[in-house]
């Protein structure tokens, strides 16, 4: 028998989103759940009760009754002690629920008997949990509007512009912690025409954040800051004074500062002191994405935006509800996936399958026993480091090894033999073959080194207008088979056989290579088309 997924109307403070909207109550239906949603839960999110009565839902007036008549329940935030209260044995409650910073709520749930499936607790570094992942989902959310929240109380342009009434400057935009939100904080802020600089402990984002247009600031202390699950670790003392004094120097400069510092299962980092924000211009913007964990800055004020020292410091804890028709629509595409897992015989029951990594690191309680933690996952085991220290002496026993320098006698005897064959060719060779040998020498040492010193993220779209510009060889292949009037009369009429079959063969693979690059192009255009 199909279970039934019930969506209730969020009962937090300030939060608009819903779990589920219409469109995606269409797609729970074709795998098999029936759907029941309180009376206004979408309301805030700008989806009326008749949107899901025509997508298939059935509209539950009192939320008593709609929990009642739940399998399934999917929420946004964690249930209240009320909602708790109203939860039966059996039941499956899916919800944001940060189980370390709620052991109290764990306990509560437990009691009830009931399975939960925390989103936040998704392994992230499993690739085929990213389409569950909602956490990426709504920080991109957050970075996205923490930039439209700064440039609401900044008090000029972001971008630069030059008018009759005289020359704005672009703001200057420092972004502290360059993950999903920072990433998205990066990309709008230089969408908005800023100048934009961020910093992150993790050395391997620094490629990402130019790729988004920004300037990434290295501390000026080597230590590395990856930790599990896509989150920072926690550094040494050295580095952390070493932060300080950078963070320091970027107060002073900047117009605009974004902080998305978080370390699953502590508190907040502080990165921005008092003495940062009192050195900072006069109308400066904070934006704390962290503040419901405390804030990255000292002066944060958790869900207000304050002035300090002249200072605005924003400190809301909804922004990802600010965008609530947005991110609703996200998260309850996340619930989609989730339930695809969940239910793949897609007969509207679902499997708590705890021999599965993705599903078992989500579940926190089963049955009424809690499960959290997990176990750590099972990773590929690297490969033996002996083979890799047999391979050595092997390659060394046959000769120089692969990045290893040529001995100076071998490269001695190339160089003088080299050297002895140009000289027989320009001593015996006719004078019309030195030039066009010459033109090819200099022609395959070019693209040698053109090729060589090419990024290889680059070989792609780089090979692909090589292979159609090196066409050109056809020209003369053509030109071999059938060559001009007056060359065709001083050589008896007709091409050398041996010739003609050459021009053939180059023809035919010069074609291949012509519309092989062509292809490979369009292919690659068609990636950024939206």
């Amino acid at each position: 028998m199909s279970q039934v997924i019930g969506v209730p109307r969020e009962t937090a403070a300030e939060e608009k989103r819903v779990a589920t909207v219409p469109e995606v109550v269409e797609k729970l239906i074709k795998l098999g759940f029936k759907v029941k949603v309180q009376a206004g839960a979408g309301d805030a999110a700008n989806f009326a009760d008749d949107t899901y009565r025509v997508a298939g839902a059935e509209v539950v007036a009192d939320a008593a009754a709609l929990w009642a008549a739940s399998d399934i329940v999917f929420k946004v935030r964690g249930p209240t002690p009320e909602e708790v209260g109203l939860m039966r044995a059996g039941q499956t409650l899916v919800s944001f629920l940060w189980p370390a910073q709620n052991p109290e709520l764990m306990q509560q749930l437990a009691a009830r008997k009931v399975t939960v499936l925390a989103i936040d607790s998704l392994p992230r570094m499993l690739s085929r949990a990213q389409k569950m992942d909602a956490l990426t989902s709504m920080a991109g959310i957050a970075g996205y509007r923490a930039v439209i929240e700064a440039a609401h109380h900044f008090g000029r342009f972001l971008t630069g512009q030059i008018t009759a009434a005289g020359k704005v400057p672009p703001a200057k935009v420092f972004i502290a912690g360059a993950g999903v939100a920072g990433l998205a904080a990066i990309g709008t802020a230089v969408g908005l025409g800023a100048i934009v600089r961020a910093n992150d402990t993790r050395a391997e984002v620094a490629d990402q954040v130019q790729s988004m247009g920004g300037e990434f600031v290295k501390v000026d202390y080597e230590e590395e800051g990856s930790g599990g699950g896509g989150y920072a670790r926690v550094m040494s003392e050295g580095f952390q004074q070493a932060q300080r004094e950078m963070y320091a120097k970027q107060a002073r400069e900047v117009d605009i500062i974004i902080t998305t510092a978080l370390i699953p299962g502590k508190p907040a980092p502080k990165l921005i002191t008092s003495e940062m924000v009192k050195s900072m211009k006069p109308g400066s913007v904070i934006v704390d994405l962290a503040a419901e964990q405390g804030g990255n800055c000292e002066l944060t004020e958790p869900g207000k935006a304050v002035v300090r020292q002249g200072v605005t410091i924003v400190g809301y804890t909804d922004l990802v509800s600010r965008l609530a028709r947005q991110s609703s629509t996200l998260y309850s595409t996340n619930l989609f996936r989730l339930a695809e897992e969940l239910c793949k015989t897609k007969d509207g029951v679902i499997n708590v399958n705890m021999e599965d990594d993705a599903i078992r690191g989500l579940t926190v309680i089963k049955d009424g026993a809690i499960t959290w933690p997990p176990p750590p996952l099972k990773l590929p085991a690297p490969p033996p480091a002996a083979a890799k220290a047999a391979a050595a002496p092997a390659a060394k026993a046959h000769g120089h090894g692969a990045g290893e320098p040529m001995a100076g006698g071998a490269l001695a005897g190339i160089s003088i033999a080299a050297a002895l064959l140009l000289w027989l060719i320009g001593a015996y060779a006719p004078a019309a073959f030195l030039g066009h040998f010459t033109v090819f020498v200099l022609g395959c040492f070019v693209g040698y080194m053109v090729i060589w010193n090419v990024t290889p993220a680059l070989h792609t779209p780089l090979m692909s207008v090589t292979n159609a510009i090196s066409s050109i060889i056809a020209i003369g292949a053509l030109i071999q088979i059938a060559p001009p009037a007056a060359a065709a009369a001083g050589a008896g009429g007709r091409p050398d056989e041996l010739i003609r079959w050459i021009a053939v063969a180059g023809i035919a693979l010069t074609c291949i290579n012509m519309f092989g690059g062509f292809a490979v192009t369009r292919r690659m255009l068609a990636m950024f088309r939206k």
